[in-house]
């Protein structure tokens, strides 16, 4: 633990304990630097954390008080987090879709409660805001504009997207950053750049089942490496892996893992970077959740420390500003002139309006400011998730506690099949993620992804409960 988040979990302990109670005064940031021996600014890290976490709030020109209606986890013992995934050694073929198909198709009801959605909910945004930024934008819009925004992209945009990189430490040459429809998109356009069919492509394991989806179409073997719940992929499996299959890319999501919501810490990832550079393997760098932490500080991506042009980081708007208009990217690396090529090749260019709102939102500033109630919305969202779980789940059920993003990953008794409960869950109007599509040969057959993005939505804490009856039935036989 950082130094910050060990003052945050001390002060946590005290109000979970009761000897700080609802009301009280948090210890100020002058006092707590001077009796705890560190800083200020992390002494304010360690609040910021707390205050997303809706243990303590702020008064102007007072200090810090412990909420007065704390999160139902507090004095609540969590359960256990899942434990490491232990895939199978050698490279599988994948043939996930069908099962996907059939998951996601009988999900789109409206009238679902969305805990199998992999969307956060659309109340979350602003989406008037940038409603009224695509009408400027088109507004302004030159019709020469419309050739500049084929590939690469938008210029102003992706000088935005640039000065981003930098503001965080990540020094990005607009040269190499390309836009497209969405990260997937991008993701995929990477793919199809260093692969071929028959190719072998190191995935975690759990992983995304877009990725499996994406190596199914281009006929590509999967190599599943073991993968922490907390800390992300296993270094030590993944260079064995390197040493034992020819594999030609690495598909990962190093930031807060969908599904398992893992993060690498900076010097795993730092290392992450040097093994692929010693074997030369390319790094599909998935990192669409990086702006939701919960944290006060955006952790890196590995691209941070790419010294040779090997990370292909790709992200998109679509998770944390403006869901539906598939505005995405890719920071390609050595690689920009063949993905770049591939989109002209493929779907030309996306679409000018979505390009033209997104650069007009950011050159109007306010993105850091919605960013920051957007955290605090899901970090509170989560307490109630997690508490729910805790109340309602049958006993040996273990979940995930991300430090970002809107999952959860539920590891429950092994007598409980996901796909079962997620079509019992239907039947009362609840959708839900079953881990058998997380992974190319179906395995994590006792598994959810809960999705916790939608607080507006009235019948989350009901949906779980119902949830976890079902699995309270399962387990039993």
């Amino acid at each position: 633990m950082k130094r910050y988040e060990r003052h945050a979990d001390a002060i946590a302990q005290l109000i979970h304990s009761g000897a700080l109670r609802p009301g009280d005064r948090v210890p100020s940031v002058r006092e707590a630097s001077r009796t705890r021996g560190i800083s200020p600014s992390t002494v304010f890290e360690a609040y910021y954390l707390l205050e997303a976490q809706g243990l303590i709030h702020a008064r102007p020109r007072s200090g810090y008080y412990v909420s007065t209606h704390l999160p139902a986890t507090a004095g609540q013992q969590p359960p256990a987090e899942p434990l490491p995934s232990q895939p199978a050694v050698g490279s599988t073929g994948v043939a996930i879709s069908d099962l996907v198909f059939e998951v996601l198709g009988s999900a789109r009801d409206r009238d679902l409660v969305p805990l199998g959605s992999a969307f956060p909910g659309l109340e979350l945004f602003p989406v008037e805001r940038l409603a009224r930024c695509l009408s400027s934008g088109m507004r302004k819009l030159d019709p020469w504009s419309i050739v500049q925004s084929l590939p690469p992209g938008d210029e102003r945009l992706r000088q935005q997207i640039a000065l981003r990189y930098g503001l965080h430490g990540t020094a990005v040459d607009t040269g190499e950053l390309i836009i497209t429809n969405g990260a997937m998109e991008a993701l995929n356009l990477c793919l199809e750049a260093v692969t071929r069919p028959g190719d072998i492509v190191v995935v975690e394991s759990p992983t995304f089942y877009a990725a499996l989806q994406a190596l199914e179409r281009l006929n590509l073997k999967a190599v599943e490496v073991a993968t922490h719940p907390r800390e992300g992929i296993d270094l030590a499996a993944l260079a064995e892996a390197l040493a034992r299959h020819p594999v030609k890319a690495c598909w990962l999501m190093p930031s807060f893992q969908n599904p398992l919501g893992s993060l690498m810490p900076e010097e795993k990832k730092r290392a992450l970077v040097a093994l692929l550079a010693r074997h030369q393997v390319p790094l599909i760098e998935d990192d669409v959740y990086g702006e939701l932490h919960f944290a006060p500080e955006r952790p890196p991506p590995a691209k941070a420390f790419d010294t040779e042009g090997l990370v292909m980081h790709c992200s998109s708007f679509s998770k944390c500003l403006a869901p539906g208009y598939r505005v995405g990217w890719v920071a390609a690396g050595r690689f920009a002139n063949a993905v770049q090529r591939l989109k002209l090749m493929t779907t030309l260019a996306a679409a000018t309006p979505s390009q033209q709102a997104l650069s007009e939102y950011l050159a109007q500033g306010g993105y850091d400011r919605h960013l920051r109630q957007l955290r605090r919305s899901l970090a509170r969202q989560q307490e109630r998730a997690l508490a729910g779980i805790a109340r309602h789940f049958p006993a040996g059920t273990r979940v995930s506690r991300p430090e970002g993003g809107y999952f959860l990953w539920v590891e429950l008794p092994a007598s409980v099949n996901a796909l079962t409960l997620h079509r019992q869950a239907l039947a009362h109007g609840i959708s839900l993620a079953p881990g058998q599509i997380f992974s190319a040969d179906q395995r994590f057959a006792h598994c959810v992804r809960i999705n916790y993005g939608h607080p507006a939505q009235e019948r989350f804490e009901e949906a779980l409960a119902t949830v976890g009856r079902l699995a309270r039935e399962l387990a039993l036989g």
